[in-house]
């Protein structure tokens, strides 16, 4: 049975491949493509090449065309390289083919995500999901692990071992995945308790694209110990925190990253675990603002809210710009007329566009350095304050304001 796994004794050394298509133009297949390299950095592997090929569409039967693979061969073959990962999901027939032809271990996007997500993995209900993501993801491609039994099938009236094999294996997937749900569910409601039990404490999760700094503003805001690097999905299990904010008692959630081209099963599969973020009263959106695409990336996140939350939109949000440390740009020659991008705006230029109209719902931190915290902690009071007020109108004591109580102090 096919497993997710990149070797943890030795650093693998992977050849990256992706295509530039009539609906994904260069630019984007790079970025893709260098996200890709720190998803197999993060599992454990180092990218030593890259290989790009324009195309209308991926070849049916090898995802690359006949050149390009056997390009791809030659370097294998001369480099010593273990394994190739395509950017985009592979069908049962390309993995076959390409194995066929490279004679080394083939990984898409997907199943690269669902080794790194094994790994992290911490707690029984993290296991359990990332155990069912992984048996959805090998359902549909059974065909290829039996393939050495297709000669062996009968003709009419006759039903060949690998058919049986393959049907066998097919009906033990879809018993563990059943029995997979069941188990997630009881854990749903083990967990359903455990939130109704911690009273009527307002809500704030934090939410955001994978690696943006959401475990160290946790880390800060807590003082905890939540683990924290730059890697993809270093947190895969939500972790709650109580925190008290001045007067106001606040129950923080840090909660897996999302990110772009993930297949809806694996949404699927996490639901449970951002069940939080469901119910969470104020949301905390964390936007890494030094990557050169944030925008798309708060898209991405806003996209999958509402495939997770369905109304998180009508949720309170604070959009918290991360890393303003990091942020770098090259500014434009005094006789270009061309528009200004976001390559060429100093942080304070890039304030006054669209995040100017967010009113008092956005807030620029580095929290490596420890900048403004403390305007987002009063960000964060005075929306807590708000949903506890609406829930709570005759509670007196929250009633002064954030400004009140610096003055006091």
């Amino acid at each position: 049975m096919k497993e997710f796994v990149i070797s943890k004794e030795t650093t693998e050394k992977a050849v990256l491949v992706a295509l530039v298509t009539r609906d994904q133009n260069e630019a984007k297949t790079m970025e893709y493509l260098a996200e890709l390299a720190f998803l197999a950095d993060t599992a454990g592997a180092v990218a030593v090449q890259t290989f790009v090929q324009r195309l209308e569409y991926p070849n049916p039967r090898t995802f690359v065309g006949k050149g390009k693979l056997d390009e791809i061969k030659r370097y294998v073959d001369d480099n010593d390289i273990g394994m190739v990962i395509f950017d985009d999901d592979l069908t049962t027939k390309q993995v076959s083919n390409i194995e066929r032809e490279l004679q080394v271990k083939i990984l898409d996007r997907t199943s690269l995500i669902l080794d790194i997500f094994a790994r992290r993995a911490q707690t029984a209900s993290a296991k359990t999901q990332v155990e069912l993501a992984q048996y959805q993801y090998l359902l549909p491609r059974l065909t290829r692990l039996w393939t050495h039994l297709e000669r062996q099938r009968g003709g009419i009236g006759m039903r060949g071992p690998g058919e049986t094999q393959i049907e066998t294996d097919r009906r033990i997937i879809l018993d563990k995945i059943s029995r997979l749900k069941q188990e997630l569910a009881a854990i749903d409601r083990q967990k359903a308790i455990q939130r109704k039990n911690r009273g009527k404490l307002t809500r704030v999760a934090l939410v955001g694209y994978t690696n943006v700094g959401k475990s160290t503003i946790m880390n800060l805001l807590a003082k905890s110990s939540v683990f924290a690097e730059n890697k993809l999905f270093a947190t895969l299990d939500t972790t709650v925190r109580k925190i008290a904010i001045d007067n106001l008692p606040i129950l923080l959630t840090d909660t897996v990253g999302f990110i772009r081209k993930l297949p809806t099963h694996l949404v699927d599969s996490f639901k449970s675990t951002l069940d939080e973020v469901r119910e969470a009263d104020v949301l905390v959106h964390v936007v890494d603002i030094s990557h050169p695409h944030f925008e798309e990336q708060i898209q991405v996140v806003d996209k999958t809210l509402r495939e997770v939350c369905g109304h998180a939109d009508e949720k309170p949000v604070i959009l918290v710009f991360n890393k303003i440390d990091a942020y770098t740009y090259t500014p434009k020659d005094a006789d270009d007329l061309t528009e200004a991008t976001r390559e060429n705006m100093s942080l304070d230029e890039l304030k006054r566009t669209w995040m100017a109209r967010m009113n008092d719902n956005c807030v620029f931190i580095s929290a490596r350095e420890g900048t403004n915290i403390a305007e987002l902690k009063a960000k964060i009071y005075e929306k807590a304050k708000a949903v506890h007020q609406q829930r709570f109108p005759y509670n007196d004591f929250l009633y002064q304001t954030y400004d009140d109580l610096e003055e006091e102090k």
